[in-house]
């Protein structure tokens, strides 16, 4: 691996170190196809910077980084779940709309739809903070409909009549059981999945529940509560179907048994969204050699999903769980997500990564958790990645990978494309200083233009 003196002069610090003053440098990147995973191999990009990116000789990448634009900033010091998860959407009109959570993260608090609110209306240069409807994450349909996935409020077990559970399993971080029934089984009101609608040309979103067909699928109950949890990326084939790669995926086997290990699944809609049934699965599999914890994983979780602009279908899974940051893997299939490669380590770490296809030909992907980082591509099976550039400075790898203090984000972000070769990606800071010097909670958003040479 060779890295060039002016990059070494530009990014001297790190990872972890101050913001460098310069704002230009080349990054020469001659490591083989696998080599270089590591947590430190990561390139400061805390500010506007612009890098010429080479691989194994040859230019790659031209990139700019614009400096963040803080969209808002917490009025008091926030706990775990206030003033994080954002997501990114363009609405109906044409503006932006940023949305994060103000509210508890647990299972008590699905469907309460406590969330802060922004919209732009110049490309994400500068943002009010105000009530939106758009629930945000939605993909336009073939018929003109704008559709999103909701999440309702869980019922207490007590409530329903539940029929005999199909397997049991340990929840690693509330240390809590699971109980998993099966779907087909359920009581009516926790069948199916639901979703907001936006009619073409109406101006309400309006909430439904749609048919789920898969008899091998199970959902739980967990602290008392059942809820319905169907999250995940909806895209559009090129054949006008929906396809939906959604968690937490569990699958009852041919003795009756669910295995509480969860994977990824995807169901396809032919009719614009109403009727979904099963196209495929990522089954969690052990890789003692890509992870040393494996047997301690709970599963494949949160996963990305994007078509490919040659109809490849590539898929990105966390790992993290109660045993910590665990290795983000990517399968990809050629048959419409029906069958999928055997998941390979792609990076050494990583939450809720984002995928996201430019009409350029570049594939970007981000992730979060130490910190926050991009990372571009053009292998045409999304199996090999540029170094990741960081959106945060974070200071301790080794305490915030544990989950302790020197946690700078929750690691939860958004891309939107703005052009062929353009996009905002928006990400929580949790050490913002605000200008009276107080550490307060802020979301951010920047734009990124990268070319592909």
């Amino acid at each position: 691996m060779r890295i060039s003196l002016m990059l070494f002069l530009f990014f001297a610090a790190g990872v972890c170190g101050a913001q460098p003053s310069s704002k230009s440098a080349v990054v020469v990147d001659d490591r083989s196809p696998g080599e270089g995973r590591g947590l430190k191999d990561g390139i400061a990009a805390y500010g506007a910077t612009t890098v010429q990116y080479k691989q194994r000789g040859k230019k790659a990448f031209d990139i700019r980084f614009k400096d963040p634009v803080v969209i808002a900033v917490a009025a008091r010091p926030e706990k775990w779940g206030f003033f994080q998860f954002p997501n990114i959407d363009r609405t109906a009109n044409g503006n932006i709309v940023a949305k994060w959570n103000l509210t508890r993260d647990a299972i008590e608090a699905y469907g309460t739809d406590t969330r802060g609110s922004a919209v732009s209306t110049d490309v994400g240069k500068s943002w009010r903070e105000e009530p939106s409807e758009d629930p945000g994450n939605a993909v336009l349909l073939p018929n003109g409909d704008r559709l999103a996935i909701y999440t309702p409020k869980p019922i207490p077990e007590k409530e329903l009549q539940l029929p005999a559970p199909v397997g049991v399993g340990l929840e690693n971080y509330r240390k809590s059981n699971f109980n998993f029934y099966r779907l087909s089984e359920l009581p009516e009101s926790r069948q199916g999945v639901y979703f907001k609608r936006l009619k073409k040309g109406a101006s309400k979103w309006e909430l439904e529940k749609a048919v789920l067909e898969d008899p091998q699928a199970a959902r739980y109950s967990l602290a008392g509560l059942v809820p319905i949890v169907w999250w995940g990326d909806i895209h559009v084939a090129k054949d006008g179907s929906l396809i939906a790669g959604i968690y937490p995926g569990y699958l009852v086997d041919k003795d009756g048994k669910t295995d509480p290990r969860s994977g990824a699944f995807f169901y396809r809609s032919t009719d614009n969204g109403h009727h979904w049934s099963v196209q495929g699965r990522i089954p969690f599999q052990l890789d003692p050699a890509g992870d040393t914890l494996s047997a301690r994983r709970m599963g494949y979780t949160e996963p990305a999903f994007e078509i490919l602009k040659d109809g490849t279908f590539l898929c990105v899974l966390r790992t993290t769980d109660g045993a910590g940051i665990g290795p983000m893997y990517g399968s990809y299939s050629t048959d419409q997500g029906k069958t999928w490669s055997v998941p390979q380590v792609i990076t050494p770490a990583g939450v809720l990564p984002r995928l996201l296809q430019l009409s350029n030909g570049v594939l970007v992907m981000s992730s979060g958790r130490p910190g926050v980082q991009l990372r571009f591509s053009t292998d045409p099976r999304g199996m090999q990645w540029s170094r990741a550039f960081e959106m945060l400075p974070h200071d301790d790898v080794k305490k915030e990978l544990s989950g302790g203090s020197a946690q700078v984000s929750c690691g939860y972000t958004g891309l939107l494309p703005t052009g062929s070769n353009k996009f905002l990606i928006i990400y929580s800071d949790f050490h913002y200083q605000t200008s009276e010097g107080t550490i307060r909670k802020a979301i951010k958003v920047r734009e990124v233009v990268v070319k592909k040479k």
